[in-house]
């Protein structure tokens, strides 16, 4: 379902990623590992679509993703991709049932079918009775539930999460690696994890580790 075929990525004289090969299977949840610096979120970005690589390809559910103008290449990434940060990144003015449909109405759906679906993912976290919360008045593990939330709403390919649980207490982080399973069993969904959580990394499918820009 992802492939990626020799990525490489160089900020001024550092070479980040020096021909990376990978391939992920559909409903797989693989987490990658390494450490501070070997090019774990850089990977994440660049298979976000939320960077471009030096060189190399990269086809998300049949589609070379490199190929794709601006425009295109956006409205691919809302449609095909979901994604986890480690600090939520919900919008603070809005509630957590409004942050949950934003990528929907970006997409250009329907508001009344977006609502519904963004207010049965919620109920889906256990958070049916918060969605006219704001985030100031959720706790972090909420918080970054309603970010699931969101990341699910368009029905993506894969969601990607960099460290999703970092910056949860251990409660909260059981629960939402727990959850992450329990939406690939219901769902389907695909999950590409980049963690420092050895806990979480051992739990997934598949470890990758990252080494000085190579898969080890």
């Amino acid at each position: 379902m992802i492939k990626l075929q020799n990525i490489q990525k160089s900020f001024g004289a550092l070479q980040v990623l020096k021909g990376i090969d990978l391939e992920i299977a559909k409903g797989e949840v693989v987490s990658i590992v390494g450490p501070s610096g070997a090019g774990k979120t850089t990977l994440l970005q660049i298979m976000g679509t939320l960077d471009s690589a030096d060189a190399g390809t990269i086809v998300i559910n049949g589609t070379d993703i490199s190929r794709l103008k601006p425009n295109a290449l956006a409205r691919f990434r809302n449609q095909q991709i979901g994604f986890v940060f480690q600090f939520h990144q919900l919008l603070p003015e809005f509630t957590a049932l409004e942050n949950v449909m934003i990528p929907g109405l970006i997409g250009g759906r329907n508001r009344r079918e977006v609502r519904q679906k963004a207010m049965e993912l919620l109920e889906m976290m256990g958070l049916g009775e918060r969605g006219d919360h704001k985030p100031s008045e959720l706790s972090g593990g909420e918080k970054q539930r309603v970010a699931v939330a969101r990341a699910l709403i368009n029905n993506p390919a894969v969601v990607m999460a960099d460290e999703p649980s970092g910056s949860l207490d251990s409660v909260n982080k059981a629960e939402l690696h727990r959850l992450f399973f329990e939406l690939r069993e219901r769902l389907g969904q695909t999950f590409v994890i980049v963690t420092h959580d050895e806990e979480l990394a051992r739990t997934t499918d598949r470890i990758i580790h990252l080494i000085d820009g190579h898969i080890a």
